[in-house]
């Protein structure tokens, strides 16, 4: 981001993640009944995809935007925790219920920072990869 610039911009490539981790997330949802892959891969898997839709529309450095992913896991987890979800009147919102989600889980912090140290990692091998890509004079 250069200085003065709009943080709004569009990126087809996070666009592109976002769309194959949320089906990736769906099938995780609809399919699979464990007490792995669903609660700790799903949850790392979460921090991923809302890094990647806020990338595709804002543009922020990779630790900034990562940060603020990983708090925003954090508070809906601490808002499981005080049963926000069971406090408002969401019966007739039954997305906003599952997003908010009812069951508090400790370990669920832990695989929100396995989610952002997996994209911090990511974003440092793709800009490894990058920089070593010679540009034709």
């Amino acid at each position: 981001m250069t200085h003065g610039a709009s943080l709004v911009r569009w990126s087809a490539p996070y666009a592109g993640w976002f769309a194959v981790l949320l089906a990736v997330e769906f099938a995780i949802a609809l399919y699979v009944r464990d007490r792995f892959v669903r609660p700790f891969i799903g949850d790392a898997l979460v921090v991923v995809l809302i890094y990647c839709a806020v990338r595709a529309v804002v543009d922020l450095r990779p630790r900034v935007a990562v940060a603020g992913v990983f708090m925003f896991a954090c508070s809906v987890e601490v808002a499981q925790w005080l049963r926000f979800a069971e406090r408002l009147p969401l019966e007739h919102l039954p997305a906003l219920r599952v997003a908010l989600g009812t069951h508090f889980d400790p370990l669920d912090f832990v695989a929100y920072g396995t989610g952002a140290i997996a994209v911090l990692s990511a974003e440092r091998l793709a800009s490894r990869r990058l920089s070593r890509v010679k540009m034709p004079a």
